[in-house]
């Protein structure tokens, strides 16, 4: 049988988890217990598996387990197991690494459920903000097997792809898998700051160095020495920017706003950008020079639509985290909600997924989340003035009686969601000026709700 279709129960036997090694067997899979997490991690040592198990009551400190077994085998998904549960526990274990939390005794078309959604599963927890790699894509998992394989160098990476994609995330995997995992990660936006300043947070600034410079100050780069630092939009850095940075990758030191001298920094760099950065040079908006050297491990993320089931796969993942955070009932998906999600060509992709299973649990009523409280319409409405619009991903579609002012305020927002926020870049995309936008935000804002 396949090492993978191996099932490690890490707990003192017990009637309960007999009970379950038995339900797993007649799965047609392989359960191995395990009376401790030394056991465990001896038995991962010399032959994998596809799904832990930890029992929360018959371990010792069982969450420190979880996480230790979600640290050192990345993609391995750890569930906890309890026979007296409770919320907290629950989320306890989930906020320390556990994909799941099972209460036992379980069903056996319950743990049917969950079998095949994680074992011989890639879950990946990301360390920051709570969220899941989650993926059953034979596409993402070649590229998180060829991540896993260039980590231990200090080859820098280039990430492109659409918004919403989860290239930070990405990128924090990447540094965790890396030999580089228990130093700093440092992300910083390029697009977020003007260029002054953008330089100060990168190489940092000695005292005096310009106004309001009272004391030295490390920038980002010695911040995340030792670690690796995320250039998040580096295509929205200025020319000017990009010749400093090449130095840093170049020599392996910065300059500090005001210094007099160098200091040097070890750093893995990871780069991303939505924007095609070829493209970018030949309009000579980015250094070729910089380009190559930034490019020497390029990595493009599919959007969520190229990558098949996983669009039900994270919507299942969000629901149980909402559900948890939000301390709700926990509600199913409907069939016809499922078939919407499935439809739906999710042009904001994952984090647009995100937010929507967010949103449709705060308004959900039912006993199931259905098609309306997903607020989502797969079929198409009115899109653009123009019949080139109908096949654009990105078109925004609008129903039929919308105002212009509430078009407007769709399209202002819609941009901003597609820029992370970035408000220069939403206003060059929309074409009115930085004062305008942030009049009409203020303008919104103030607006008193129908």
């Amino acid at each position: 049988m396949d090492d993978r279709n191996q099932i490690l129960l890490v707990g003192r036997e017990s009637r309960e988890w007999t009970t379950l090694a038995s339900q797993i067997k007649a799965s047609g899979l392989e359960p191995v217990i395990l009376q401790s997490l030394v056991e465990a991690k001896e038995r991962l040592t010399s032959a994998p598996a596809g799904l832990i198990i930890v029992a929360i009551e018959t371990l010792h400190q069982p969450l420190d387990a979880v996480r230790e077994l979600t640290f050192l085998y990345r993609g391995l998904p750890v569930l906890a197991a309890a026979f007296k549960g409770s919320v907290s526990e629950a989320r306890e274990a989930i906020q320390v690494g556990a994909a799941d939390y099972l209460l036992l005794p379980i069903d056996d078309s319950a743990l049917a459920k969950v079998l095949d959604q994680y074992a011989g599963r890639f879950f990946d927890p990301e360390l920051g903000r709570g969220r899941r790699l989650v993926s059953s894509d034979g596409g993402m998992q070649k590229l998180l097997n060829q991540l896993r394989r260039v980590a231990p160098s200090k080859a820098t990476v280039l990430i492109q792809g659409e918004s919403g994609t989860g290239k930070e995330l990405i990128a924090r995997y990447l540094h965790q898998v890396s030999d580089r995992a228990e130093a700093p990660f440092v992300a910083i936006n390029c697009a977020a700051l003007p260029e002054n300043l953008l330089e100060s947070e990168l190489f940092g600034h000695v005292k005096g160095a310009f106004t309001g410079a009272v004391t030295d100050r490390k920038g980002k780069f010695q911040q995340a020495t030792g670690g690796s630092i995320l250039l998040d939009e580096i295509s929205e850095m200025s020319l000017n920017l990009q010749a400093k940075l090449l130095r840093v990758l170049q020599e392996g030191e910065v300059d500090p706003v005001g210094g007099r001298g160098a200091q040097k920094v070890d750093v893995r760099v990871i780069a991303s950008t939505n924007r095609d950065l070829k493209d970018w040079v030949s309009q000579g908006k980015f250094r070729e020079d910089l380009f190559y050297r930034l490019n020497v491990f390029p990595v493009r993320l599919p959007s969520l639509r190229q990558r098949g089931d996983d669009v039900l796969l994270l919507a299942e993942h969000f629901r149980k985290r909402f559900v948890a955070e939000l301390c709700r009932t926990d509600i199913p998906f409907s069939q016809d909600a499922l078939l919407a999600l499935k439809a739906y060509s999710w042009p904001g992709n994952v984090r647009e997924l995100e937010n929507i299973i967010q949103r449709s649990l705060l308004i959900a009523e039912g006993n199931a989340i259905t098609r309306a409280d997903l607020t989502i319409d797969p079929s198409p409405t009115l899109t653009a003035a123009t019949p080139a619009a109908a096949g654009n991903d990105d078109a925004i579609r609008l129903p039929v009686g919308t105002t212009v002012r509430e078009m407007e305020e769709i399209l202002i927002r819609r941009t901003l969601d597609e820029v992370d926020g970035n408000r220069t870049r939403a206003a060059e995309l929309l074409g009115i000026s930085i004062r305008t936008l942030r009049n009409k935000l203020h303008e919104y804002a103030a607006r008193p709700p129908e």
